[in-house]
C-alpha cells in the first residue's frame, strides 16, 4: 500500500508535522553564512557559490546579453506560455490594489497612505531546475503593486549560467536586476548588501530549509514574506470522485519533496482504496518516483471520517497549504472552510491549475500558518502609513480626554503635551 489508510487522531500521534524546531544544525550553518557575507560581502558570495554550486564566477549579475540569448532560445510556445501566465497574475492581481482613505469630522483628518515598498528581493530556486512559475508570482505582483526595484537570487548551474527559461520570465515581467546566487548566502545578501547586491526592504519567495531558516534569521532588519516550508495538499472527496484525478494530484505534490505531505480525507473506504491503487500505477513511470514514494508513505495519509462535518473540524486544524474539494456539493461547502491557503473546487481544478495558470499566487502559507496567514498579494508589496491632522479647536476638545488617558497610564509628560495645547499662544496672538 502506497498511501497508509488511518484515522484523524492516528494520524495526528504520528507527529509528521512540518516544523522547523529540529533544524538546530542547519541554523547554527545559516548564521555562520550570514556572518560570512556581511564581513567579506562579494567574495564570500563567490567562494560559497564556488563551494555549494560548484561553479566559478567573474561576476555576480546576469547580462544582458545571457538574457538576450535566453530570450532566443526558449521554444515560442513556452514563452506563450510565460506570457499568458504572466497576464493572468497580474490580472488577478490587479483587484488587490487598494488606494489610501481620509475622514475629515470638524477640523480633524485622519487617513491611511498606502505606499509600495521601493526595493523587494525574490528568491527562485535553480541550478539545475528552472521555476519561471515562482518568478512571475513574486515580480508580477511586485510590480503591480508600484514597487521600483526588483531583485532576483537564484543559484546558478555548475557552469555558472542561470537556467534561460527563468531569465526569460525575469525579462518579460522587469526585473530590475538577476543575481546569481543561491542559499542562505543569497537572503544575507540581500538583506544587508555587498559590493554589488543591493540591499532591499524585503525578501519573498520560498527556498530549502537554508533559505528558509535564513530568512527567519535576518527577520526584523528586512521584513519577509513567510517561512514556507514542505508542500503540502489535502484532498477532500466523496464516493462519487474519480479515483485518478485524485492520485494524480496527490503525486503533484508528493513529487517536490519527501518531506511534502499529501493527505486525502473521506468517508468512503473504497474510495482510498482505489486512490491507492492509482497511485501504484501512476507512481510507474514518473520520472521522480523514489521521491514522490517517499513523501506518500512517509508523510502522506489517507484519512477516514464518518462525516464530511468531522473533515472540515479536521481540515481546518491542519490549514493546508492547498486543499482540493472532490465533492457533489462542494460550493455548499465552501463556508465552512476557515483555514486553508487556496481552495480548488472540483475535479476539473487540480493544484497544478493554481500553480501555473489560474492568476492566483502560488505563494502559499504552508505547516498549519493558513490558520492565521494568507497568500502573498499585492499587500505584502506595501506598507501603510497613518495620517492625522487636528486644528486648535478640535485639539483642545479632545485634550482632557487624551490627558485623563494618559495619567492612567502613569504618562504625566503625555497628558501634559496635550493640555498645553489648551493654553493662549502667545507667540502668535491666537487663541
Amino acid at each position: 500500500m502506497v498511501l497508509p489508510i488511518t484515522t484523524y487522531p492516528e494520524y495526528k500521534k504520528s507527529g509528521r508535522d512540518n516544523s522547523f524546531n529540529q533544524y538546530k544544525v542547519e541554523m547554527e550553518q545559516v548564521r555562520a553564512i550570514i556572518r560570512e557575507v556581511q564581513i567579506n560581502g562579494d567574495q564570500a558570495l563567490l567562494d560559497y557559490t564556488k563551494k555549494f554550486d560548484r561553479a566559478v564566477l567573474e561576476n555576480l549579475v546576469v547580462g544582458r546579453e545571457e538574457i538576450e540569448l535566453a530570450l532566443k532560445s526558449i521554444e515560442p510556445a513556452l514563452l506563450e506560455a510565460i506570457r499568458g501566465a504572466m497576464a493572468n497574475i497580474r490580472s488577478y492581481h490587479e483587484h488587490q490594489v487598494r488606494s489610501g482613505w481620509w475622514s475629515t469630522e470638524e477640523g480633524a483628518v485622519v487617513g491611511q497612505r498606502i505606499i509600495p515598498l521601493q526595493s523587494v528581493g525574490a528568491y527562485v530556486p535553480g541550478g539545475t531546475a528552472a521555476y519561471p512559475s515562482s518568478v512571475l508570482m513574486t515580480a508580477v505582483p511586485a510590480r503591480v503593486a508600484g514597487v521600483k526595484d526588483v531583485y532576483i537570487c537564484t543559484p546558478p548551474d555548475s557552469s555558472g549560467r542561470v537556467n534561460p527559461v527563468t531569465l526569460a520570465a525575469s525579462s518579460l515581467a522587469g526585473v530590475t536586476a538577476v543575481y546569481k546566487i543561491g542559499g542562505a548566502q543569497a537572503i544575507a545578501a540581500l538583506a544587508y548588501g555587498t559590493e554589488t547586491v543591493k540591499a532591499v526592504q524585503k525578501i519573498v519567495g520560498p527556498g530549502n530549509i537554508y533559505v528558509t531558516l535564513a530568512k527567519k534569521e535576518v527577520y526584523g532588519y528586512v521584513g519577509i514574506d513567510m517561512l514556507a516550508g514542505p508542500s503540502e495538499i489535502v484532498v477532500v472527496a466523496d464516493d462519487q470522485a474519480n479515483p485518478a484525478f485524485i492520485a494524480a494530484d496527490l503525486l503533484s505534490q508528493a513529487e517536490h519533496d519527501p518531506l511534502s505531505r499529501s493527505i486525502l480525507v473521506t468517508c468512503s473506504e473504497s474510495l482510498a482504496v482505489s486512490v491507492d491503487q492509482h497511485l501504484e500505477e501512476q507512481l510507474k513511470d514518473l520520472p521522480r518516483r523514489d521521491i514522490a514514494l517517499q513523501s506518500l508513505t512517509e508523510r502522506g495519509a489517507a484519512i477516514l471520517v464518518s462525516s464530511l462535518d468531522q473533515a472540515w473540524d479536521m481540515v481546518n486544524e491542519i490549514a493546508p497549504e492547498h486543499l482540493e474539494l472532490h465533492l457533489e456539493d462542494a460550493w455548499g461547502c465552501l463556508e465552512k472552510i476557515k483555514c486553508a491557503g487556496a481552495i480548488f473546487i472540483g475535479p476539473y481544478a487540480p493544484e497544478p491549475l493554481g500553480d501555473y495558470w489560474a492568476g492566483s499566487n502560488h505563494v502559499l502559507p504552508t505547516g498549519s500558518a493558513a490558520r492565521y496567514a494568507s497568500p502573498l498579494s499585492v499587500d505584502d508589496f506595501c506598507k501603510k502609513t497613518s495620517v492625522i491632522y487636528y486644528g486648535r479647536e478640535a485639539m483642545v476638545e479632545a485634550a482632557g480626554s487624551i490627558a485623563d488617558l494618559a495619567r492612567s497610564e502613569g504618562l504625566e509628560a503625555h497628558a501634559r503635551a496635550a493640555l498645553i495645547r489648551r493654553k493662549r499662544d502667545e507667540s502668535s496672538g491666537r487663541n
